[in-house]
């Protein structure tokens, strides 16, 4: 297979080769990946999505929470989507890209007294690995407030699913088969500031006093 597709990531991002996984997950083992590509931003991921072979492995990776990387490494292209961190509100609306901390989310949710993903105060994810496992804690999840979800396929195209398209369950939702979680749409409550950063400080403190927080974790 020729390479020249490797040379056009180039252009829309940083590439790195043999890069090793272990210092890239909260528990801190795995191999190496093959290639890892960080996309300027979404634009960018979007166009460089078109330009990898459909044979080529692709795995987009936020903070490498709630993911065990097999000591072979992975073969394909990592997706290092830490530059596509737009966020903002609108109204009650609440629109994150992939690469936002969901404890950043909580943080400008909270600064709009908007409630209902407090939780996400406590999840040492980002949005993207949030959406694809209905991310939730203290019996609050992301499918209670999401409204929909914008993908990007393998040949680029974009595409907004709702809610009801993501048939989404406890930890799990249903995504089109290799497609990549760009962004998503929130639709929050009306509440008062105060009250939403003292439950958001006290899930915080109940977390840190019950778990493992300094040692490697899956992230609970």
């Amino acid at each position: 297979m020729r390479n020249d597709w490797l040379t056009q990531l180039q252009d829309y991002g940083q590439l790195d080769a043999n890069v090793p996984l272990a210092k890239h997950t909260t528990l801190a083992v795995g191999g190496a990946a093959r290639w890892w590509f960080k996309p300027e931003n979404s634009a960018a991921l979007q166009q460089a999505l078109a330009c990898i072979p459909d044979v080529i492995r692709v795995m987009p990776m936020g903070r490498g929470s709630n993911l065990l990387v097999s000591d072979a490494g992975f073969d394909g292209v990592i997706l290092d989507l830490g530059a596509c961190q737009q966020m903002h509100m609108n109204g009650m609306m609440l629109h994150a890209e992939a690469g936002c901390r969901m404890s950043k989310v909580a943080q400008l949710a909270a600064q709009y007294g908007a409630t209902g993903v407090e939780f996400m105060a406590t999840v040492p994810g980002d949005v993207g690995g949030g959406v694809a496992m209905n991310a939730g804690a203290f019996g609050q999840q992301l499918s209670d407030v999401l409204c929909d979800v914008a993908v990007l396929h393998r040949d680029g195209r974009r595409e907004t699913l709702s809610r009801q398209d993501l048939d989404m369950r406890y930890r799990w939702t249903k995504l089109p088969k290799q497609s990549v979680v760009l962004s998503m749409c929130l639709r929050l409550q009306e509440g008062d500031a105060d009250a939403v950063r003292t439950r958001m400080r006290e899930m915080r403190q109940q977390r840190s006093q019950s778990q493992p927080l300094a040692q490697p974790n899956c992230g609970s």
